[in-house]
């Protein structure tokens, strides 16, 4: 459901510095070189806080479940990117094999040419979650209603067709801006980033990438591995056809149960 939103500390500073600076300008036009100077640190701090997926700086980031998860001993399992036509079906396969749930990260555009894919994902009890319409690598430079219609045309057609609204949004890398909190706050929805990524999507050794999402494995992860644009191994195979039995196997071994982001928040 939305919520009411107010800025958090960072935006009120930055609103300060702003306010500040133009008194300045005023009271001591001398002193302009600080006032710029003190503009650009903040401007500088801000989009600092927008390359960095985990900070939460710019709004709350659920980068770990929280401690009643972890006092059943749950990790999340995130899959980005999809559906994709050719690997999808194949992650479903092995997660039913391994009898777990994941939540996964659609893009909107690809549910809509993929509509029945998203269906099963469902209906093998797995979560869809919003990772906007077009995944834009540009999604960071959005403005307020350009990244709210981007947003939403996702909502509405994952809604739809998962039967239920997506509740957590991820966007193109993590990466964001100042408007993204207020409207996400509007939709209703959360900013959800991960404990650690296995960069899969870049990386082609299935090892590298296993042991990225492994080190320090523990109860609150949320592991981020992708099914669409994944990288593609030494047979050309997609990375995470490689690396998922593994850190299925992995995880089982650790005494962990992957579930939903939805269900480890309940």
């Amino acid at each position: 459901m939305p919520r009411s939103w107010s800025p958090n500390l960072t935006l009120k500073l930055t609103l300060v510095t702003h306010l500040a600076a133009i008194f300045s300008l005023f009271a001591l036009p001398a002193g302009w070189p600080w006032a710029v100077a003190a503009l650009i640190a903040n401007h500088a701090i801000i989009t600092l806080a927008g390359l960095l997926p985990r900070c939460n700086w710019l709004g709350p980031t659920l980068t770990q479940l929280p401690e009643s998860a972890c006092r059943r001993g749950e990790i999340a399992l995130t899959i980005d990117d999809g559906p994709d036509p050719e690997v999808t079906p194949q992650v479903l396969d092995m997660l039913d094999g391994a009898g777990v749930k994941a939540s996964f990260f659609c893009i909107g555009r690809h549910a809509r040419q993929y509509p029945a894919l998203c269906r099963e994902i469902v209906a093998r009890g797995h979560s869809i979650e919003n990772h906007g319409e077009a995944h834009a690598w540009h999604f960071s430079l959005f403005g307020y209603r350009r990244m709210k219609a981007d947003i939403s045309s996702a909502q509405a057609i994952l809604g739809e067709l998962a039967g239920q609204p997506p509740r957590f949004f991820r966007p193109t890398a993590g990466l964001r801006n100042p408007f993204l909190d207020p409207v996400l706050t509007h939709l209703g929805l959360q900013l959800a980033a991960w404990t650690r990524r296995g960069y899969d999507t870049c990386e082609a050794d299935p090892a590298i990438v296993l042991g990225r999402l492994c080190q320090n494995l523990a109860a609150g992860d949320i592991l981020l591995i992708h099914d669409g644009n994944s990288a593609r191994n030494s047979a050309g195979q997609p990375v995470i056809l490689s690396v998922l039995p593994k850190l299925l196997h992995e995880i089982r071994a650790a005494g962990l149960t992957p579930v939903t982001l939805s269900a480890a928040l309940k």
